[in-house]
Order: structure tokens, then C-alpha cells, then sequence
């Protein structure tokens, strides 16, 4: 499971840029939960995600992931247990190297360093059957440079280094908001399969709604660095556009008005 236990995190404390961006935010996912995030501008989605995956650490509060205690843990020290892919396609691979070396890479990851063969048959043998559940042709390119790879191409390569070792919890961050409508829709529904098909908990911020309530078994809304609005279940399945901004207003008080959440539908 993942648990957030009263979190709090201020950027530029005491000074006239000070900016709370998580206030007292509490959060708890099961096994298996495919949690979907959305909010407005400086809601606090992206720095609970950094939170989790400790970019930087929090001024109070909890942080526990599958039961072991990270509050406290740097970056490097939670790798082992998290998958993350970024909004921009060009993070998260090396341009330069080749397809097979980036996958061995994320396959290598939390382990020491030896002198072994870098890949050997077998797991170029795993690696190419990986690739071909894309659907993008990569298997008969694993020793072409990421770099010369399409946006989608690489987020998708980058999806599956991030889940190629199964991470107890995995991070998307506005994971299509860089890709054009078609490509996004392909990511999205390649998300969902490596989810269902692993059984991760997943985290996804996203700004498009339809997205939000479509993908997950749950949805969280977040507005001035706390969650206003947790939805699952048969709710979430009868849940539309409207509501969802109906549901705002009455949690917050105010008429939901983000010009890039609104545009996206």
C-alpha cells in the first residue's frame, strides 16, 4: 500500500514568494488501486509525486510505500520500489544509447554494479518479447538509438522500463500531456494494460477529465494541496464531466476554472 499521513510542504518559507504546496494531505492506496489525479494549477499533483518519490523532502508528515517507512529516504533510495514516467518524453531514457541497453538499464535497477556481459542472450530473448506486446515495431529495433525515436515510441519504451521490474508503486505524471491526441490515446491504453496485467498501484496525474474518469478504479481531485474529492467504485462509473465539476464546487466553495483542464474536453 501506499500511505500519506498529514504531508506538508512549503516552497520559500518566509519570504513574499512562500507557496504551501501540500496542506496536512492524507492518502492511502491498496494493492492493485489505479488512483487517477487531477486538479487545477498549483493544486499540489506534481509535488505529492515528487513527495513520494523524494525529489525533495517534506516539511512534516508520513510517507510509507508498501509498508516500509521512506519519510526520511532520498531519491536514490526509493528507486527500487518505484516506476516513474514524466510528461516529457525526452526524461526517463538515455538518447544516446541503444533500446536494449536502456531496458538492461532499468532491469539493473537498485542492484550493485559487477563485470559481467553487459545483456546476455536471454535477456535480449525477454527484451524482445517485451517490446513486441507495444505494438510499435521496437522488437526489430532494439540497437537503434532512443534518441531517433518518436514521443510516443519513447514514452511507451519508457513505460516499460519503468514497470520491467514490477515497482510496488508506480508514478505517471501527466505521462501524454506532451503527445498529440492519437499517440496520447495509444500511451494511455498501453498504461492500462501493463497496469491490469501487473496488478500495479498507480498513481496518474492527468489534466484531461475524460481521461480521469475513464482510466482506474479511482479518482482523486486536489485543490490548494489537500484531496477534496475521492471517488470510486460505481460512482466513479456513472461519474461525467459535469458532475465531476459539480463536485468540485461543492467541495471547495468555488466554480472549478482551470483553462487547461477545461479546454482538454
Amino acid at each position: 500500500m501506499l500511505e500519506l499521513v498529514n504531508v506538508r510542504k512549503t516552497f520559500n518559507p518566509k519570504t513574499v514568494n512562500e507557496k504551501v504546496a501540500l496542506d496536512g494531505l492524507n492518502l492511502r492506496l491498496e494493492e492493485g488501486d489505479f488512483v487517477t489525479v487531477i486538479g487545477g494549477n498549483g493544486a499540489g499533483k506534481s509535488t505529492m509525486l515528487n513527495a513520494i518519490a523524494g525529489v525533495w523532502p517534506i516539511d512534516s508528515g508520513r510517507i510509507a510505500i508498501d509498508g516500509y517507512e521512506v519519510t526520511h529516504l532520498p531519491e536514490y533510495r526509493r528507486a527500487a520500489l518505484l516506476g516513474r514516467v514524466f510528461q516529457d518524453p525526452m526524461t526517463g531514457t538515455a538518447a544516446t544509447m541503444q533500446i536494449e541497453e536502456n531496458l538492461a538499464l532499468a532491469a539493473r535497477r537498485g542492484q550493485g554494479r559487477t563485470l559481467k556481459v553487459g545483456i546476455t542472450r536471454q535477456e535480449r530473448e525477454a527484451y524482445r518479447e517485451k517490446l513486441a506486446k507495444l505494438g510499435l515495431g521496437l522488437e526489430d529495433r532494439m540497437t537503434a538509438k532512443v534518441g531517433l525515436l518518436s514521443g510516443g515510441q519513447r514514452q511507451a519504451l519508457t513505460l516499460l522500463m519503468a514497470t520491467l521490474k514490477k515497482p510496488k508503486l508506480l508514478l505517471l505524471d501527466e505521462h501524454t500531456a506532451a503527445l498529440d491526441p492519437r499517440t496520447a490515446a495509444k500511451v494511455l491504453a498501453l498504461s492500462e494494460q501493463i497496469v491490469t496485467e501487473n496488478h500495479l498501484m498507480t498513481l496518474m496525474v492527468t489534466h484531461n477529465m475524460r481521461d480521469a474518469i475513464r482510466y482506474g478504479n479511482r479518482l482523486i481531485m486536489m485543490n490548494e494541496g489537500r484531496v477534496i474529492l475521492d471517488i470510486s467504485g460505481e460512482e466513479k462509473k456513472r461519474l461525467t464531466v459535469e458532475m465531476l465539476m459539480d463536485a468540485f464546487a461543492k467541495a471547495s466553495g468555488e466554480a472549478f476554472a482551470n483553462d487547461r483542464i477545461l479546454l482538454s474536453f
